[in-house]
């Protein structure tokens, strides 16, 4: 659900952004205030494990279309709601400017749509009251599903009434609408799923790192040290990022397909001076436009894209929690 620039219009643009950085600031406060440094290197593996797996697009069978991970869910049953949005933050940036993946004026609508349901709705409203006695499989299995399908739906909503607000004649609301819920209902079940299966395999390794779990659940035994854990989930993300990438479905992800059903296109002109500035910022950021090295074709370019673009999500995620003093030393513990 990366929206390019051309299907919002400038101020539903500074709207979002506004949205997204007020939910970033609170965040920014709450991460302080629980004060749990614990959590910066697992912030950093798990940012670039969403950033690897959004990378392998899934074909949704029958359809001509494709999805990918958001994350939302993922990192917040990991980190919490808080600490979870400002790793998604750093991922939609990265992609954003490095890879020209998502408009740079639409990065508030994406942070908004990929990041803020599934980080606050999907946590606070699913994950946490279904973890809050025991933490179970079953449950786990459930809350992933549940959590990912309800908040999906919210973001393709979302992209569906940002475009209505912008006044993108191309894309009619209600035909719009009726195309966009049904594929992400599909991708939302694929990616519930997926969330489920790296929480199960947590869950048994290191139980404590689920947020929102009782007292039970973290003193339960673990099968792994946290070192071991931590190293398990970067070398996957390698193996994502750098090898099961390249075999990503060529289909178009669920937005790309909507539209085409549509509008006929994937791809809308924008006309303006917003647009053409934040265009040319784009094309200078982007090193590895479409995870890919420049005028080039090769699948070198698609590793290579998914191994440093992780790579650069942990610093980003690692260096961003130190820059501005997530976790303060004389800060209480709550």
């Amino acid at each position: 659900m990366h929206m390019a620039d051309a299907l919002v219009a400038p101020a539903v643009a500074t709207t979002m952004y506004l949205c997204s950085a007020a939910a970033g600031g609170y965040s920014v406060r709450q991460v302080r205030a629980l004060n749990e440094p614990k959590k910066v290197p697992v912030m950093g593996v798990m940012g670039a494990f969403v950033f690897a797996t959004q990378m392998i697009n899934f074909t949704i069978p029958g359809t001509g279309s494709s999805g990918h991970l958001c994350g939302g869910m993922l990192l917040s049953a990991l980190l919490g709601p808080y600490a979870g949005f400002l790793t998604m933050i750093g991922v939609l940036l990265i992609q954003c400017l490095l890879f020209a993946d998502g408009g740079l004026l639409a990065l508030g609508c994406n942070i908004w749509n990929m990041a803020f349901y599934g980080c606050f709705i999907g946590a606070l409203l699913i994950w946490k009251p279904m973890m809050r006695r025991w933490a179970s499989k079953k449950k786990i299995v459930a809350a992933s599903v549940l959590g990912c399908v309800l908040t999906l739906q919210l973001g393709a909503f979302s992209v569906t009434l940002e475009t209505l607000a912008s006044g993108i004649t191309e894309l009619p609301f209600g035909t719009f609408v009726a195309v966009m819920q049904p594929i992400h209902l599909a991708i939302g079940l694929v990616e519930g799923l997926i969330t489920a299966a790296v929480l199960c395999f947590v869950y048994e390794a290191r139980p404590e790192l689920l947020w929102g779990t009782d007292e039970s659940t973290q003193k339960q035994a673990s099968r792994f040290s946290l070192k071991k854990t931590v190293t398990i989930l970067a070398v996957l993300t390698v193996l994502i990022g750098g090898g099961l990438s390249l075999f990503a479905s060529a289909y178009p992800d669920g937005l790309e397909w909507s539209m085409e059903k549509v509008a006929g296109t994937t791809e809308l002109d924008a006309k303006g001076t917003a647009y053409k500035t934040v265009a040319e910022i784009q094309e200078h950021t982007a090193l590895l436009p479409d995870y890919a090295f420049k005028n080039s074709e090769s699948m070198a370019g698609t590793a290579f894209s998914g191994v440093a673009g992780a790579a650069v999500v942990v610093a980003v995620c690692v260096g961003g929690c130190y820059l501005f003093k997530f976790f303060g030393k004389n800060q209480k513990h709550e």
